[in-house]
């Protein structure tokens, strides 16, 4: 019993680490919003560089902590792995954001965070040859339910949705496959890899991977660039906030969290957006939103892991 208790601990640690990420990932749209309306640069644009600063700034903090020697052992030891996991990141990212514009915020939201959690439970249950338990059922149920619930009465916003949504629908499908492939797959490489480490070398593989979109951008004649401080500050903010320590708090919490537990956590993310939207936009809450946060928020407590079976620290 004496190591039951650090066990669970650490992996209660480990749900708080991916729900923490989740929260900070909520503030992405609202930021990156801001951005387009003071600068005109596109979400494409933005994204990568969130995540060649968020490069950036791993790889300083990485050789400010002495884990350089551990990020050339995981490149060494991972290499595939490795840049699966930067490049799904940034792949989801891409599918997501172009999802959204042709089917529209809702549609995307539902289909591609909400589909993740389902894909990377079963894939863990067919891995593992076992059937969910009722608690594991529930807790996806009462999820997806939440998510349903939020995003169908969210307002519209600014974004509306485009001329092909079977093909909006088809790309938000491929993005909540690729996310749950990625948690799952980061999940592997969490037992065996530094966290730091781990984000830093995804990050590099990421922000290579979206370099092209600046390069069609800036010859579309797109800005690529600000001289605004303001927007300067909010574009460290995407890279460092809700990228460099965003993604290490994922992959140090699934470290001790199960992949399917950690992708339903990460719903917190349209939680919190939503919560944004209503403090700072004025966009009314509606009952069935409020009551679908409250579905997501005790699907949350409720991965409580009472039954896990987490790695050793």
């Amino acid at each position: 019993m004496a190591a039951v208790e650090p066990a669970r601990g650490r992996a209660s640690l480990g749900l708080l680490q991916v729900v923490t990420a989740g929260v900070l990932w909520g503030t992405g749209g609202l930021v990156v919003t801001v951005i387009h309306e003071r600068d005109g640069l596109g979400a494409m644009t933005v994204s990568a560089w969130r995540m060649g600063l968020a490069a950036l700034a791993l790889v300083a903090f990485s050789a400010a902590t002495s884990r350089m020697g551990a990020v050339r052992s995981a490149w060494r030891r991972h290499p595939v792995a490795s840049v699966l996991v930067g490049v799904g990141t940034a792949t989801y990212q891409g599918l997501y954001f172009v999802s959204v514009l042709l089917v529209g915020v809702s549609v995307a939201t539902v289909v591609a965070l909400g589909l993740a959690p389902v894909l990377a439970t079963v894939w863990e249950k067919a891995v593992g040859r076992r059937w969910p338990s009722p608690r594991e059922v529930a807790v996806l149920v009462a999820a997806l339910t939440g998510l349903v619930l939020i995003s169908t009465t969210a307002e519209p916003g600014s974004h509306t949705a485009g001329d092909r949504p079977g093909l909006g629908l088809a790309l938000a499908v491929v993005a909540g496959a690729t996310y749950a492939a990625t948690t799952v797959l980061g999940h592997r490489l969490a037992q065996d890899v530094d966290s730091v480490a781990l984000t830093t070398c995804a990050t590099l593989a990421g922000s290579v991977a979206l370099l092209p979109f600046l390069a069609v951008a800036a010859a579309r004649g797109e800005p690529v660039l600000t001289s605004s401080p303001g927007t300067t500050a909010l574009l460290l903010y995407l890279g460092l906030g809700t990228m460099a320590l965003s993604y290490g708090l994922l992959y140090a919490g699934l470290r001790t969290t199960s992949g399917s537990a950690a992708t339903v956590a990460t719903l917190v993310e349209p939680l919190s957006a939503a919560a944004l939207a209503a403090l700072l936009l004025d966009e009314r809450l509606t009952a069935p939103a409020l009551v679908g946060g409250a579905l997501i928020l005790l699907a949350v407590l409720a991965l409580h892991p009472s039954d896990e079976h987490p790695a050793p620290a």
